[in-house]
């Protein structure tokens, strides 16, 4: 079972390729694959997970509007279309929407959605879109706080949701890292592309004993594959490149344009947290062992690997949540000891200082502008704004949540910030099963330590 500081014990969900006297046959690979990102054969069964028959997609609306072809015209299409399948959803577990706030502009909290059961682990958002993921493996995305669709996973928790372009990467409990695809013409409808690592790498890797890692006494898997919970998602944008944590202790890096997994590291003692790209080539752990460790990315060969080049924190207390703020180069790290360590660029990456605000563990971090928020056990957030030369002052604590704030998201709030006043809204999800929505300004002389309900 997984402790308290995040666990490394194998989850029931979890799919193990296993080594024991020899290697697996081809005809377990298949059964236990998934298909290979970006292969529309829709003729060729290799073990998609879909809950529904005819191996229907769970895309969650009907197809966009286009020009009928022959295929359209079988009476299979109906059937085999991953973009024409009706939602999974016979009911929606989520309440409607309390707005407080009809656009008025003001600060605080703002709306409020609930479901009836269930916890939420994960946010995402992008302009008028906010991505929930929960422990009913389903993958919810609204639009101005009102549901627009919805697409689910066979098996496995939601754990991270990271937003790039077209596509959706989400970590789940039983350690996949499913992709999906939004549809250009309807923001509403996501279609599945398969699993990382794809089902051509995963045949590849599997004839190869050099390919297999012991993770226990008789029992090996695939290097290329987590075997427990992914636990975290990060995304370098720039150079194309997908970072997964997981409390099997590796840190995993795919490439995003052929999905490969290009390095597996054994970085931690005890799972990982939280991942985080940085700047500089940088990217940075943290792990239920009390350690943040700094990695960067450097050139070898054809390629590039990352090595360790230092270790910023060490101690008893796990490391719970990071989050980096690219302009000012600034890394934030929150711990089960209710405090935010943070390092800054600019300093050579020394410590910066410690940020006191919470009671209880802080279990989330993230960054926007001049703000830093952090989500805690205690089941507040705490409004931090950087000033110059780096200190930090607590500007609010927003109140409310019943449970812990398990995941946060930030967004620019382009109807009401200005170019003298910024804005922004605040997604908070919570043990609690809500997500609150916060409005909030770096100003100073419109908030100061305010309490909302």
């Amino acid at each position: 079972m997984r402790n308290d500081k995040g666990g490394t014990g194998t989850g029931t969900g979890t799919m193990i390729m296993e080594q024991r006297s020899s290697r697996p046959n081809l005809g377990t690979l298949f059964k236990q694959s998934e298909p290979c990102l970006f292969s529309f054969n829709k003729n060729v069964d290799f073990g998609i997970e879909d809950d529904l028959p005819n191996r229907r997609s769970s895309a969650s609306m009907a197809s966009p509007n286009s020009t009928t072809t022959s295929a359209e015209a079988s009476p299979n299409y109906m059937i085999m279309s991953p973009w024409i399948d009706a939602s999974p959803y016979t009911k929606s577990p989520w309440i409607t929407a309390s707005v407080l706030d009809t656009d008025f502009g003001q600060n605080g909290l703002i709306a409020s959605i609930v479901r009836e059961e269930g916890h939420i682990y994960s946010l995402a958002a992008s302009g008028d879109l906010l991505y929930t993921g929960s422990d009913s493996k389903n993958i919810r995305v609204w639009k101005n706080l009102e549901e627009l669709s919805g697409f689910k996973a066979k098996s496995g928790l939601v754990k991270a949701i990271i937003l790039l372009g077209d596509r959706v990467f989400t970590g789940h409990q039983d350690g996949k890292i499913r992709v999906w695809k939004v549809s250009t013409t309807n923001p509403g409808v996501h279609k599945r592309l398969g699993t990382l690592p794809t089902f051509k790498d995963v045949i590849k890797s599997s004839v190869k004993p050099k390919n297999y890692v012991e993770v226990r006494r008789n029992r090996s898997v695939l290097r290329i594959k987590h075997f427990d919970a992914v636990s975290c998602l990060s995304v370098n944008e720039e150079v194309g490149l997908l970072y997964s944590g997981s409390w099997d202790k590796t840190l995993k890096v795919w490439r995003v344009t052929n999905s490969k997994c290009l390095e597996s590291i054994d970085a931690h003692d005890d799972a990982i947290n939280s991942v985080v790209a940085g700047f500089d080539s940088l990217v940075f752990t943290g792990s239920a062992d009390g350690t943040v460790k700094m990695w960067k990315r450097e050139l070898q060969g054809k390629g590039t690997k990352h090595f360790l080049v230092q270790i910023l924190l060490k101690q008893d207390k796990a490391v719970t949540a990071l989050a980096v703020n690219q302009e000012s180069g600034v890394l934030y790290c929150g711990s089960s000891d209710g405090l935010v360590n943070f390092w800054e660029r600019e300093k050579h990456l020394s410590h910066g200082g410690i940020l006191r605000g919470h009671k209880m563990a802080v279990l989330c971090l993230a960054t926007s502008g001049n703000l830093v928020f952090s989500g805690s056990a205690d089941r507040s957030v705490c409004v931090w704004r950087r000033e110059e030369g780096g200190a930090h002052k607590c500007l609010q604590v927003l109140t409310g949540h019943t449970g812990p704030v398990k995941c946060l998201a930030v967004e620019e709030d382009d109807r009401t910030s200005t170019k003298i006043h910024s804005k922004w809204i605040v997604y908070s999800g919570s043990l609690d099963k809500s997500v609150k929505v916060w409005r909030v300004s770096e100003d100073n002389g419109l908030v100061a330590n305010v309490l909302f309900p």
